[in-house]
């Protein structure tokens, strides 16, 4: 019986039973987890290049890095760099000024 005689019962008003409703659903979702099983199987054995790639890795679940930390600057850090890039604006501009 298709699913869709099956809906068309359960709501016409025929009596169909939770259970047989149950055993319904869990055929289908067997079923598509078959197809889907099957797809993804297929679809990253077909396309080759970098979209090949790019499904691969869409198609394997997200891990977390254990161990790793974030790396944070050091306030002097901050200060050696902010130095730097001030003392290369000046040099450009110096180099700007005598063209």
């Amino acid at each position: 019986m298709s699913k869709y005689k099956q809906l068309h019962r359960l709501f016409s008003g025929d009596d169909m039973g939770v259970s047989e409703i149950l055993a319904s659903v869990d055929r289908e979702i067997e079923t598509l987890k078959q197809v889907r099983a099957l797809l993804v199987g297929t679809a990253a054995a077909t396309p080759t290049g970098k979209r090949a790639q790019a499904a691969k890795v869409a198609a394997k679940p997200a891990q977390k890095v254990a161990g790793k930390k974030k790396r944070r600057l050091s306030p002097e850090g901050r200060k050696r760099i902010a130095e730097a890039v001030r003392r290369r604006w000046e040099a450009q501009r110096k180099a700007k000024g005598a063209k």
